[in-house]
């Protein structure tokens, strides 16, 4: 009997708490739903009842802002009054909202007194501090967050707590000084540079704040020399402004300071090439060359010094012809120095392509791309690539059967590659240029979903050409002849590409290739240096096609050719503030928006 009736005492105990979970259960999913449908009368109900059993901060939060929209203020002042009292531990938060509260009714000062309260009754708890920062911030009281954080600093006698959580409320307080030197003294204790960089990227899009930074970072390397962080962090933020020949200079000393070898200053001329900015991507190798002419580093870096120069001269038009022959003089002498081996066949294969494509000596090409696949026939890569300049080295000579012969032994060789993916995309060009476009449709088809970027895209670019210029005449005559005029500007023959791109342009006016027609005409005055040409080629095309897709292309064009080529400074500017106002998604706005504030004056980073 006795042991029954324990259980019985067991059950009900149990039942009990069952119960009282499910009323708990119900009460919340009321208030919320009550609160959700703003019945805020009846929602206060639940709330009140909710917080006097257990304290949840969102519990606290819903109830705060359905006393302000009842206006309730003397039954919320009670009911705080209460809860402070019986929940000492979380009085912190009920000062904080009451203080909100007051806000809310006008009554500032004593908003600041509450607050002062949450601070003073927080005490030691450090974490408790943090998360009062946190809800501080997500009211839009930012000067709260940093006394917050203060005080915990304070009370801790730790003056690095909270570093990127000061630096974050710096940042809302519109205090860059004190948001950089905040994550310097956190990215130097704890030598952590990504999380600095990271919240450096984001906090520093301002120009002043950007030029602030920079000092910062002079000042510190003068003022503590031996701390690497700061040249680091420098060298980042260079990078991030492409402003390489200052990256360089950092980057020099680190070099010799920390013995890297030259290894970084490799990555960074590399990076400076990537970027196009081949005159300090040349001095960085230069500097190698002179450094390191018995390492490793040595026969890459001749080499890379001399490309960087021949992508100088490749991309300065006209191109001239006696800067490429010096290019090939500087690459011969590389040869002749260090022999036929793996670490120049790179210079043979840069020599037969300026040969090739420069100096229209297509034997000597030839002869010099068959040395560099002698010499480096051990990589298959090495050679599959010299194939494919051969196969373009033959196109120029004229004759495509044998180009498009070695494109598709790349193709086959190299199939699930890149590489044969570029020998494809050749292929399909090689069609295009002799007027088969169904066929390179075909083989443009299967590339739109190459796994390179930059080739789906130019395959989609000229099968949308295709696509939009056949099958509009039974011939396709148009077609035809402006496609024979591409292959005369691979062909390098620009001259006669222009007359005859003049002639389609008269013959086509009414045709749907009559832009692109004008675009092209306005590109190949470009490589030419004629630029006054191109530029009323350009203004032509976008007075008669500014709705259509080439639109924001001719403009852009327009306004870098008043800036970089004609100095016609306010020109330039009102073609870039016409492009950001009539092109809001053009892909050219970032670009002309930077521009722009150069022209005007503005500090640009």
């Amino acid at each position: 009997m006795k042991k029954v009736l324990r259980w019985l005492f067991i059950y009900i105990l149990i039942s009990g708490a069952a119960g009282t979970a499910v009323r708990a259960q119900s009460e919340k999913e009321m208030a919320e739903e009550y609160f959700k449908k703003d019945d805020c009368p009846k929602a206060l109900t639940y709330y009140t009842v909710l917080l006097k059993t257990g304290f949840e901060k969102g519990y606290l939060k819903n109830y705060t802002s359905c006393i302000i929209k009842t206006k309730s203020w003397s039954e919320a002042e009670q009911f705080f009054k209460k809860q402070i009292k019986n929940d000492a531990f979380n009085s912190a938060w009920y000062y904080i909202y009451w203080g909100t509260l007051l806000d809310a009714q006008g009554k500032p000062q004593e908003a600041v007194k509450k607050n002062e309260q949450a601070i003073a009754v927080s005490g030691l708890r450090i974490d408790l501090k943090r998360d009062m920062a946190d809800e501080f911030r997500s009211m839009s009281q930012p000067l709260w967050a940093k006394n917050a954080l203060l005080n915990g600093r304070e009370v801790s006698k730790r003056s690095d707590l909270f570093q990127l959580e000061m630096a974050s409320v710096y940042r809302d307080l519109n205090d860059p000084e004190n948001m950089i030197d905040e994550l310097l003294s956190y990215g130097t204790r704890y030598q952590n540079i990504e999380v600095v960089q990271n919240m450096l990227q984001d906090f520093t899009k301002d120009e002043k704040e950007q030029a602030l930074l920079e000092k910062v970072l002079y000042d510190k390397i003068q003022k503590f020399p031996n701390e690497g962080f700061y040249n680091e962090l420098l060298i980042w933020y260079q990078i991030q402004k492409k402003d390489f020949y200052k990256a360089y200079i950092q980057e020099r000393a680190l070099d010799k300071r920390f013995k890297y070898n030259g290894s970084r200053l490799y990555n960074l001329a590399m990076l400076a090439l990537q970027n196009d900015d081949y005159v300090n991507a040349a001095a960085i190798f230069d500097h190698l060359v002179k450094e390191y002419p018995k390492g490793q580093i040595y026969p890459v870096a001749r080499r890379m010094a001399i490309f960087s120069r021949e992508e100088q001269v490749k991309n300065t038009y006209p191109v001239q012809r006696t800067e490429v022959q010096k290019l090939l003089g500087q690459y011969q002498q590389l040869v002749d120095e260090l022999g036929i081996n793996a670490r120049t066949v790179e210079a043979l294969r840069n020599m037969a392509t300026l040969n090739a494509f420069y100096l229209d000596d297509f034997k000597k090409a030839i002869e010099i791309m068959q040395m560099a696949i002698d010499g480096g026939k051990l990589d298959k890569m090495f050679v599959d690539k010299c194939k494919l300049d051969l196969g373009d080295i033959y196109l120029l000579q004229g004759e495509p059967w044998e180009a498009s012969l070695l494109y598709s032994q790349v193709e086959k060789s190299q199939k699930d590659d890149q590489l044969g993916y570029e020998a494809k995309l050749r292929n399909a060009k090689l069609h295009y240029y002799k007027g088969d476009f169904a066929l390179a449709k075909e083989v443009l088809d299967i590339l739109k979903k190459a796994t390179s970027r930059e080739i789906a895209n130019d395959a989609n670019e000229l099968g949308l050409l295709i696509m939009d210029n056949t099958g509009l005449d039974s011939t396709e005559t148009a077609m035809k002849q402006y496609s024979a005029v591409e292959l005369l500007l691979f062909q390098n023959k620009k001259y006669e590409a222009i007359d005859s791109l003049k002639v389609l342009y008269e013959r086509y006016k009414q045709h749907s290739l009559s832009d692109e027609i004008l675009w092209l005409t306005a590109k190949t005055y470009m490589k030419l240096d004629s630029n006054q040409q191109a530029m009323s080629t350009l203004k032509l095309l976008y007075s008669k096609y500014s709705v259509d897709i080439l639109g924001d292309d001719a403009l852009f064009a327009m306004a870098k050719l008043d800036q970089e080529k004609l100095n016609n400074k306010d020109e330039a500017m009102k073609f870039y503030q016409e492009l950001m106002e009539k092109y809001p998604g053009s892909i050219f706005v970032a670009e002309s928006r930077k521009r722009f504030r150069l022209l005007r004056g503005d500090v640009v980073n």
